[in-house]
């Protein structure tokens, strides 16, 4: 398990790092203010939980399922949170907002918290 966290605290942060560049010079002429700021928060929760994640696969044992769970609620929140706002400002920047991602991302930050109860409890 500490593989799987490690990884996918690697490849979050190192998306993270690509989508907020991204957002910073191809987007920023292209997109609002409102949606800009839609983007970038994405990218400010994936890098958190990337870097959660990377020290949650150094700190935790993973010898339980509640130490299991931490991660992949951080793991599953963090892609349908950032992910789906990611969807939604690129969607409506063009016109045609993909409406299903909206409930998406409520579901992603559930998990996130979710996942930071658990920490709690775990330790």
């Amino acid at each position: 398990m500490k593989d799987i966290v490690l990884t996918f605290g690697a490849l979050y942060g190192g998306l993270a790092v690509i989508f907020g560049a991204f957002g910073a010079h191809a987007l920023k002429k292209r997109m609002n203010e409102e949606l800009l700021k839609s983007f970038e928060t994405g990218v400010k929760y994936q890098m958190y939980h990337a870097l959660a994640l990377l020290l949650v696969s150094v700190l935790l044992p993973f010898e339980n399922g509640l130490q299991n769970a931490v991660a992949w609620c951080f793991i599953l929140g963090t892609f349908l949170f950032s992910f789906s706002i990611y969807g939604l400002c690129l969607t409506s920047m063009q016109g045609n907002k993909w409406r299903f991602l909206g409930p998406i991302t409520p579901l992603g930050g559930l998990l996130l918290v979710t996942g930071w109860l658990l920490l709690v409890f775990s330790v």
